[in-house]
């Protein structure tokens, strides 16, 4: 099987700063990933240049197999659900943000029915109430779940997450858990919570945008 993203020696500048150096590490599909490391160590950096926001100024980034160019760019963003500590849900209520994305050509035919979008939420412990609340009104933990809730809408099998369980509770947490445990699902993850990182088939640690170490399943 081959990998389904994959980090040779990149290395990466911004504002004529290096914040990743000679980074290497390769996921699998199905693999759960945290990238660990004190603020500034280059971890969100890793997932922004996944997403193509970060030019590489050496080494090469792989996702499926496939050089990361400007084309291959929209096919991972096509795959990808990224998910922040505090999501943009880009609609006035949570009905309209969960439905955003099938407005558009490429989802158009697989609007979810009404009963999907209330078993996704259920499925999140949301109550199906949610969906007529204004979208300025929900908590954070509350629009971490519900940009989750629109990625498994569209059918998302990789997930690049910032932060996502830190503003859930032990039981919500545990709901995200759960939905994570899917092996279907590849995740690529910054995160300092330690029930988060105990769950993680891969730890990637960084410092000063340098790899550390990388350990699966408790060996290095």
């Amino acid at each position: 099987m081959s990998p389904i993203i994959r980090f040779d020696c990149v290395s990466v500048t911004a504002h004529e700063k290096t914040i990743l150096s000679g980074i290497s590490f390769e996921i699998f599909p199905g693999e759960k990933a945290v990238l660990s490391g004190k603020s500034g160590s280059g971890k969100s950096s890793v997932l922004k240049t996944l997403l193509g926001l970060h030019p590489i100024k050496s080494g090469t980034v792989y996702f499926q197999e496939q050089p990361l160019t400007s084309s291959s760019i929209q096919v991972i963003r096509t795959c990808t659900a990224y998910i922040g500590q505090e999501p943009m849900l880009g609609a006035e209520n949570v009905r309209d943000a969960l439905l955003l994305p099938f407005q558009f050509k490429a989802h158009r035919d697989h609007r979810p029915t009404e009963a999907q979008l209330i078993e996704v939420l259920q499925r999140l412990q949301l109550p199906a109430g949610i969906l007529c609340q204004e979208s300025s009104r929900i908590s954070g933990g509350e629009k971490q779940r519900i940009a989750l809730a629109r990625g498994l809408l569209l059918g998302k099998k990789l997930y690049l997450l910032d932060e996502v369980t830190s503003a859930l509770d032990t039981e919500s947490k545990q709901v995200v858990f759960d939905v994570f445990s899917d092996p279907h699902l590849t995740v690529l993850s910054v995160a300092h919570d330690p029930d988060w990182l105990e769950r993680c088939d891969i730890a990637i640690e960084l410092e000063a945008g340098r790899l550390i170490q990388v350990k699966r399943h408790g060996n290095t």
